[in-house]
């Protein structure tokens, strides 16, 4: 049967992939940076799963927003880098794995999460970057991918109990699939951040941080905010959080944390990690 080998939380900051693909990750503004990432990339090194399932959000690159999904499973063999204004970026194609999403679409109807299907979806930065955080520059990616894209961006959104109550889902029907796999979920997105409006650059590291400890020891604290408490302390783009719900509701009860790390700035933006491990 499969199991969950591990969740990760992170910021999908596309100047993060901008500064790798360019090579400017030695630059005194992006060293302390990357290496924060250096004991995160150790982990992944060593823990490669079979199958990622990457919580994500489309930023109006493959969707409009006269037609966005709530929930939206890719069940494709591969996934393109999307081309967001400046070309695609140069980073591995994304092989799914069609088998283990299709098993996920059934499950989750089943128990009633209305999932729109996907055989066609050219990925951004919001799935590439926290692969890049996770795994530098392969020539491939080490482990197949399940892109689950998350609707943060056109209102009415999901709220922040439904995405842990769909990540409890996930992990149920994981554990139902018949293939003896390992799975990595990822929750992607956030953490604090607004990119336009009067305020522009608001970061909450107090807020940031303890949604970070209510993941590990208190999830339904998290799940307990509303659109508003995340537009207000996080800024507007903070709402991604949201998005690390999915990941901690498939995980066990009690987890342990392996590994942390916060970061500000990472462009206009409060950068933040965390791995999990089922205790």
């Amino acid at each position: 049967m499969a199991k969950i080998l591990a969740g990760m939380g992170t910021s999908h900051v596309p100047g993060v992939g901008a500064a790798m693909d360019n090579g400017k990750t030695d630059e005194p503004y992006w060293q302390p940076l990357f290496k924060g990432f250096e004991p995160l990339r150790a982990w992944h090194k060593d823990n490669v799963p079979d199958v990622n399932i990457i919580v994500f959000n489309d930023h109006a690159t493959s969707y409009s927003l006269d037609g966005y999904s709530t929930f939206t499973i890719g069940v494709a063999e591969e996934f393109q880098p999307a081309d967001e204004g400046w070309g695609p970026r140069k980073v591995p194609v994304v092989k799914g794995h069609p088998e283990l999403a299709w098993h996920l679409v059934e499950q989750l109807m089943a128990e009633e999460f209305d999932m729109a299907v996907a055989g066609s979806l050219d990925v951004d930065h919001g799935l590439t970057v926290p692969l890049s955080i996770a795994y530098d520059q392969p020539d491939e990616w080490p482990a197949a991918v399940v892109p689950l894209c998350v609707n943060v961006i056109q209102h009415p959104l999901p709220t922040s109990a439904r995405c842990l109550k769909l990540g409890q889902a996930i992990g149920r029907a994981i554990a139902s699939f018949d293939q003896d796999i390992s799975v990595g979920i990822w929750g992607t997105g956030g953490l604090s951040h607004q990119l336009g409006g009067e305020r522009a650059g608001v970061v909450n590291p107090d807020f940031d941080k303890a949604f970070l400890d209510n993941l590990v020891n208190n999830p339904q604290a998290n799940a307990a905010l509303s659109h508003t408490d995340f537009i207000r302390e996080a800024g507007c783009e903070g709402i991604e959080m949201i998005m690390w719900n999915v990941m901690r509701g498939a995980l066990n009860e009690n987890v342990k944390e392996t590994y942390r790390f916060y970061h500000i700035p990472v462009s206009a933006t409060a950068y933040g990690a965390i791995i999990l491990e089922n205790a």
